[in-house]
């Protein structure tokens, strides 16, 4: 506990047993959130993570309890999030005899975490602790699992105090990039005629968004992000072009397609941005910024490959570009006349007509009615997830959580339980699916008893949406119509959450001001049209060129490959 404190932690999420003891936590200044999941506490230290900067931590039983975490252990693995698992375990003189709530935490998450330790010794409790946090902080982020024996933990040995630096090994994350990278890269945008910027979630983990709005400013150049990049750059921004990939803006994606240099930084160039791997890229030259070496030339190759904490090679780039001629500026007029020719093909466009509520609409208003408060805004994984991201209004960085790489169902509600936790004075919405929201929604309870004011909006089209539409791509596809879901309403109450069900369009506004005005959390049943499309979209596998083919469709679904 003594070195949870000298690291910064503030709260803990978690769940114990008699392996791992909670009330350790209650002597020592920490918040301590006992979940009713251990998939949720590890999702809610992702959510605090996002929306604080500060490493989650999440305190688990053995077994069964450290098990529970796997999917948000990976979760945080893909999508580089900074957490750090306590998991209990059984006293070393019985481990490997498959005693009771015995698991093999080490080797179950060897492959999705960034390191983990097994605790031998009480004295070594300092110098690790110290070492889970190093790691899951520097670099790129990641989890780190810290497996405590139950005899270690009770065991007496002198606190000699932490460890005053850490030095570890093999392990020596890369700051600086290189100079001559640098200088190559600032004269290669100096050249470009049809530039675009595209940026991903690593700019928001290195706290590197204002370097990253000087370089968009210093060289005019048209910008994208990925879905894990929203909020580096402010949606009302002149150069904003909106999310690219395959459920991203048209002209975005076009910009992709066109440019003759791209600068990539902070990303990672996974195939929903990309499409097929091999198509992607090619009329162009790409810089690629990324702390992660092998990140980079891993799907696509790139031309000049800068190796560096993304604040730190932004500052010199920055600063090179201030050096070369900057009279590119003025030749790129054609550019944005294309781009804005472009946008004359908005396949994002809806008619909310009818008595049934269009859930682009019902998501736009929330997003509308909210933006004056500045809220953070979690999704689930699903449709809604695209839909708000296409739609999204944000202004500064960590106010957008969502699961990308892995795409976990029921992220939403854990992870807006956790930046609530991080952030209390801040609006926290948690704008969900309805399939999604089933998957962690007993911690509406957790909500109640800590008193954290989520507001939920269950976007409810009564089936799995986004399989519900690939189906008409993939006939043999499994259903996505639920027969039988719970009266969401009656639950929230139940729990003690407050309830309000939304089934009219004249009823949307009224209905989300309601909710935003009742203190405490707030489940917000939506139902929306069942059978709408999110369109955009890039079929799997194909190159990014079949984006374009979707969006000049707009809403007519007869394009090539769909039924």
């Amino acid at each position: 506990m003594k070195s949870l404190v000298d690291e910064g932690v503030t709260t803990i999420f978690g769940h114990p047993s008699g392996m791992i003891f909670s009330d350790a936590a209650s002597d020592h200044p920490f918040k301590y959130i006992l979940c009713r999941h251990e998939q949720v506490a590890a999702h809610a230290a992702e959510g605090y993570y996002k929306a604080t900067g500060r490493t989650g931590t999440v305190m688990v039983a053995s077994g069964p309890g450290a098990t529970n975490c796997v999917t948000a252990i990976t979760d945080a693995l893909v999508d580089s999030m900074a957490i750090v698992v306590l998991s209990g375990q059984v006293p070393v003189g019985v481990m490997g005899g498959d005693v009771a709530q015995e698991a093999d935490v080490v080797g179950t998450t060897r492959a999705c975490t960034k390191y983990n330790f097994l605790v031998l010794r009480a004295e070594d409790i300092p110098r690790i602790i110290k070492e889970a946090y190093y790691i899951a902080r520097s670099g790129r982020p990641g989890p780190v699992l810290v497996d405590l024996p139950r005899d270690v933990i009770l065991k007496h040995a002198a606190f000699k105090g932490d460890p005053k630096s850490v030095a570890i090994r093999g392990y020596h994350p890369q700051l600086a990039g290189h100079p001559g990278q640098i200088k190559k890269a600032a004269e290669l945008i100096a050249q470009a005629k049809r530039p675009v910027i595209f940026g991903g979630g690593g700019i928001i983990h290195a706290d590197a968004s204002e370097e990253f709005r000087e370089l968009v400013d210093i060289t005019q150049i048209p910008t994208t992000l990925s879905l894990m990049g929203l909020g580096t750059l402010p949606t009302d921004h002149p150069l904003w072009l909106g999310m690219l990939g395959m459920h991203g803006i048209y002209w975005a994606n076009m910009c992709m397609i066109h440019c003759d240099v791209m600068i990539a930084i902070g990303s990672r160039f996974d195939d929903r941005v990309t499409g097929r791997f091999s198509e992607f890229g090619q009329q162009c030259q790409i810089i690629h910024v990324n702390v992660d070496p092998t990140s980079i030339q891993k799907n696509v190759k790139v031309d000049v490959p800068i190796v560096g904490d993304v604040k730190c090679v932004l500052r010199e780039l920055n600063k090179a570009l201030q050096k070369v001629d900057r009279s590119w500026a003025s030749d790129l007029e054609g550019w944005y006349a294309q781009i804005e020719a472009w946008k004359k093909q908005d396949s994002r466009r809806y008619e909310q007509r009818g008595a049934t509520i269009k859930p682009q609409y019902a998501i736009d208003m929330i997003l509308r009615l909210t933006e004056e408060y500045d809220p953070i805004i979690s999704t689930g994984v699903g449709q809604h997830q695209m839909w708000t991201a296409q739609l999204y209004r944000g202004h500064h960085p960590r106010r957008w959580l969502t699961s990308g790489g892995l795409g976990t169902m029921g992220f939403g509600l854990p992870a807006a339980l956790g930046a609530q936790a991080g952030i209390p004075d801040r609006l926290v919405l948690n704008i969900d699916g309805d399939c999604s929201f089933q998957v962690t929604m007993q911690d509406l309870c957790t909500l109640v008893h800590y008193r954290l004011p989520v507001k939920t909006f269950v976007i409810n089209n009564k089936g799995l949406g986004m399989l519900r539409q690939w189906q008409r791509q993939y006939p043999s596809s499994p259903h996505a119509d639920l027969a039988h879901q719970p009266d969401f309403v009656k639950l929230a109450e139940a729990c003690g959450v407050g309830g309000i069900r939304i089934e009219r369009p004249e009823e949307v506004k009224a209905g989300i001001e309601k909710a935003i005005n009742t203190p405490g959390p707030v489940v917000v049943d939506i139902v929306v049209e069942r059978e709408e499309m999110c369109l955009p979209v890039m079929p799997t596998g194909v190159g990014t060129v079949d984006v374009v083919q979707v969006g000049e469709t707009a809403r007519d679904t007869s394009f090539p490959g769909w039924r």
